[in-house]
């Protein structure tokens, strides 16, 4: 997941990460299930929230709106991102954002 990063494909799903890890769809649910104690949308979420802090904080990527944040970090919709990220943070991307250290 974090060498090849396919959670920034806003169409992954169950299926094709299967198919990326040569394995089945069933086997790859009941690995994140057991392994992971969650179901195959938060883990995959799980780093796109990650991947969207580090794009959050980074001040060149100031001209990217919160839709466009949600985007690149793999999310379809600004409200899946905002959904996701404030049940993994506590807060909303933009008060995550504001709260960044200053320069």
């Amino acid at each position: 997941m974090l060498e090849h990063k396919p959670y920034l494909d806003t169409e992954l799903n169950l299926m094709k990460l299967s198919d990326l890890l040569h394995t089945t769809p069933h086997k790859l649910s009941y690995l994140v299930n057991a392994g992971f104690g969650q179901n195959f949308f938060h883990f995959v979420n799980h780093y796109r929230v990650e991947e969207a802090k580090q794009l959050l904080l980074d001040r060149n990527m100031d001209h990217l709106s919160m839709l466009g944040i949600a985007f690149e970090a793999g999310f379809n919709s600004k409200t899946a991102f905002n959904t996701a990220f404030r049940k993994s943070t506590g807060i909303t991307p933009s008060e995550f954002k504001e709260k960044r250290p200053a320069l």
